[in-house]
Parts: structure tokens; sequence; C-alpha cells
């Protein structure tokens, strides 16, 4: 029997693994090979790897992870978790069936495209979630900001901190009048309409285009697409969840165990505002910390 089977194997679940891998503890990774991340270039903001393509410092972090003989990575997608503390069993979509005394989900979340021409093409290239991810590259240039609702007013703030060129698209939201009237302050304009098309060539774009007619050009739009988690794991086993603007995330204590006993959560499967991939490697590795003192005797 594993003492851990983590499900998915990004950041955070292979941050997990060497925690554990590194004091002994007999770990298996199943992981699909389809990070969230995957569409974009580079990584950014990560101690020791900033400016790196993510699947180059995934690829680094399993080869490191080979010399580690507790740790087995396994390319499986996990179909089902049942069982209790000290005795879960996991079913690949083989067909084969893993024991383990803990269990750690970091399948991540998949992003939902709008159905909108030239959103997905551009999504990771030119319209970006994190100012923390992607900011620094495009700091000064005409940033688009796709107003999503309420939480957008404290991301236009944050945004200042990067460029003073910035455009709000109400995109088919209503803007309440004193925070329209704190934008006017600031001098950012406000443009109305929904966003039917982003003019681009080859993921790089060039403008918004919009139902009114109108077509604005910016250098960078950022939006925030709704999501939902890359599996449905977390659903068969009942585990409690928290709505965030964009979608569900799975709820974790201090140890970053969720509401079942024994199962833990870490990377953007349960991380409310503003993932990177920073906070993924560092909840993992807590994850995984925390998973191996709770089986100690």
């Amino acid at each position: 029997m594993n003492d851990v089977i983590i499900i998915g194997g990004s950041f955070a679940g292979l941050a997990a693994a060497l925690q554990l891998g590194r004091a002994g503890r007999k770990v298996t990774v199943l992981d699909t090979g389809l990070p969230r991340n995957r569409f974009a270039g580079h990584s950014h903001g990560l101690l020791g790897h900033d400016h790196k393509p993510p699947l180059d410092i995934l690829a680094e972090a399993r080869q490191q992870l080979a010399r580690y003989p507790a740790i087995k990575l396994v390319n499986a997608r996990a179909d089902n978790v049942s069982g209790v503390i000290d005795d879960f069993s996991v079913l690949t979509a083989d067909g084969e069936s893993l024991g383990a005394r803990r269990v750690i989900l970091s399948y991540g979340v998949a992003d939902q495209m709008p159905d909108v021409p030239g959103f997905a093409e551009s999504w990771g290239t030119s319209i970006v979630p994190c100012p923390y991810c992607d900011g620094f590259e495009v700091a000064g240039q005409h940033w688009g900001v796709v107003w999503s609702g309420p939480q957008s007013h404290n991301q236009v703030r944050l945004f200042l901190d990067w460029t003073d060129k910035l455009t709000v698209f109400v995109d088919g939201h209503d803007i309440p009048p004193d925070i329209q009237a704190d934008l006017a302050n600031r001098n950012i304009p406000v443009v109305d309409g929904r966003i039917i098309e982003i003019a681009h060539h080859k993921g790089h774009i060039s403008a918004v285009n919009l139902d009114t007619g109108r077509n604005v050009a910016v250098d960078v739009l950022f939006a925030h697409p709704r999501n939902k988690p890359s599996a449905s794991l977390h659903e068969s086993l009942g585990l409690a969840t928290v709505d965030t603007p964009t979608g569900i995330v799975l709820k974790v204590d201090e140890r970053r165990q969720t509401s079942m006993p024994g199962i833990y959560a870490a990377g953007d499967l349960a991380t409310p505002f503003l993932p990177s991939v920073t906070q993924a490697s560092s909840q993992g590795a807590m994850a995984g910390i925390f998973a191996q003192q709770s089986m100690l005797a």
C-alpha cells in the first residue's frame, strides 16, 4: 500500500511528492499531463525558474524526483476515490486499483473559454488573468480589463502599479455609480457593450471588438473566465467547497486537509484568489508535509 497517492502531477502535486519522497514515504503520483498553464509561453515569479517555459520546469522537476526510489510517477487518470483514512482506494482509468493511507488532490482547474472568436486563441499569450504572473512583461503598455464583478474594482486599482493606461470593458455588467465615479476620477475609460470578437495575430491581440460597432485597440487584455475543477472526484467524495467569483474551489483547513479526514488538497483546486505557480508549489509542499505528519505513530 502507498502512504500517499497524489492525483495531479503539476506544480502542487510534484512539490508534495518531493517532501514525501525525501521522508521515505511511498508515493504514487497520477497525472494526465495537462497542466493549466500549458498555454503560457513562460512562467514567472517562481524563484530560481523565473521566465522559463512551464512545461520545461515540470520536466526538470520530474527528472529530479527520479532520484527518490519511494516516488512513482504514473501517466494515468484517476476515475474514483473511495474508502476512509488509512484505507483509501483509487481506481485509475486503466482499471488498476491502488491503495493508500492518505490522498492529496491537486488536479487543478480548467478555464472555460467564453464563446468569443479569438479569445481562446489569445489565451495565455495576450489574454491573461494574473498581473503577478505576467504584469512585468507588459508594464507601461495599454491594458484592457474585462469587468467580471465587484472584485474587478480592486483589480483595476491593483493594475495601476504596472500601468497608467487602462481601459475597462463593461461586457454587459452593471457597474455601480460610485465605482463608475471612482474610475472617472482615476481617468480610466469605461467602454460599454459586449465583447463579440478578439482581433489578433497568432494570439497577439490587436483590438477588442464590441457589439456597439466600436473596436478598441489594447496591447494586453486581463480577463477572468469561469473555471471548474479538472475532475469530479471531490463531488463523489462529497467534499466541502467554497464559491469564488470565477468558480468553486475545495475548502481546506490550515493543514491543507479537506472536509474528509485523510484527504488533502493543494494548488489551483484549493486557491480562492490569484492562483500562481509559487502558491501551488508552496501549498503542495505543505500538503505533503502535513500528510506525512498525520501518519506518525
